[in-house]
């Protein structure tokens, strides 16, 4: 019953589930993805591990798209899980939006740079297939290092520093090294993680050059 004179109480709006929340099922539920794939890969012969990124090869741009989610085998995925866990949770905290939008830019420029240098260092008349999730966390990993200097946040420097010191070590993955490993997918996944972390800094950048604007100090004349 409504009391003449007094507004009805306002129904509650739909409760909003919090960031870490959302992330934590968002990147589970990617690596729970890659889980399913290998496992349709290995039930039909890995046919799908063709579908990696051929360099210089028109019908290997395709593999920029479906290369992160194949992986050679079980060994393979296992070694990537925990740090897809780990920095893609960590990408997550930055907001949903950058996130999504980091991780098509490592997705996309990442997968184009191995395109392109992916056959440097292999043999002559050799061709190479990369596939695998690590271009896209080691995209991640230099995000997240790098991200926190662009935004001057002290939260994101600090996630910057522990995740480097955790993780820095990872980093050497860039050079060419292990025969089998894509040094190059790595390479360029890292790079393509910078580049994300200057473009989605942008808002702070800006607001930091507008507060400098305003406190220079005006003269008369």
């Amino acid at each position: 019953m409504t009391i003449p004179g007094y507004p009805p109480p306002a129904s509650p709006g739909p409760t909003k589930r919090p960031t870490w929340l959302v992330g934590g099922a968002t990147i589970v539920s990617f690596v729970a993805l890659l889980y399913v794939i290998e496992v349709w890969d290995n039930l039909t012969g890995h046919r799908l591990d063709y579908n990696g990124i051929r360099p210089l090869e028109s019908d290997g741009l395709w593999g920029i798209v479906f290369a992160p989610l194949l992986h050679s085998n079980w060994e393979h995925l296992i070694a990537n899980t925990g740090p897809a866990l780990v920095l893609g949770f960590l990408m997550t905290l930055a907001g949903m939006a950058r996130f999504i939008y980091a991780t098509a830019i490592v997705w996309i420029l990442g997968g184009f740079g191995t395109w392109l240098i992916g056959n440097s260092g292999a043999p002559p008349g050799v061709e190479t297939n990369h596939i695998g999730a690590s271009g896209l966390i080691f995209g991640w990993l230099t995000f997240l290092i790098v991200f926190g200097f662009f935004t001057r946040k002290v939260w994101e420097i600090v996630v910057g520093v522990i995740v480097l010191f955790v993780y820095g070590s990872v980093l050497l993955g860039v050079l060419p090294g292990t025969f089998g490993v894509s040094w190059q997918g790595h390479l360029c996944g890292a790079i393509a993680g910078v580049v994300a972390a200057y473009l989605l800094s942008g808002p702070e950048r800006e607001e930091r050059q507008r507060r400098k604007g305003s406190a220079a100090p005006r003269l008369g004349v």
